[in-house]
C-alpha cells in the first residue's frame, strides 16, 4: 500500500535549502520514492499554520519511508535541515 511523506516548511536559509533539497533527491533514488507536489501556500483557509511551503513524496510503502528516513543519505542531511528551515514531517498511507 502506497504511503505518503508530508512536509510543511519555513525556511530560514534558502542557500542552505537548496542544499538539502538536492541532497534529498539524490537520497530518494535508491527508495524509487516520488516527488508528487511541491508547493508554496497560497491561503489558510482555516485554523493557523505557520509553514508556507509543502512538499509530498510517494514512496512504495511505510516501511520504505522508515528506511529512507533512517538512511545514513538522509541521515546526513539532518544538521543541513535544520539550519535551513523549520519543518514538521509526517507520514500517511494511503486507503484509511
Amino acid at each position: 500500500m502506497a504511503a505518503y511523506l508530508v512536509g510543511h516548511i519555513a525556511v530560514k536559509n534558502s542557500d542552505l535549502w537548496q542544499v538539502y533539497i538536492v541532497g534529498v533527491q539524490k537520497s530518494l533514488i535508491p527508495f524509487k520514492a516520488e516527488v508528487i507536489f511541491r508547493g508554496q501556500r497560497a491561503a489558510i483557509l482555516a485554523g493557523e499554520h505557520p509553514y508556507e511551503q509543502c512538499v509530498v513524496i510517494k514512496f512504495a510503502n511505510q516501511a520504505a519511508i522508515q528506511e529512507w528516513y533512517n538512511s545514513e543519505a538522509y541521515q546526513g542531511l539532518i544538521p543541513t535541515r535544520d539550519q535551513a528551515a523549520d519543518v514538521v514531517i509526517i507520514s500517511y498511507e494511503s486507503g484509511a
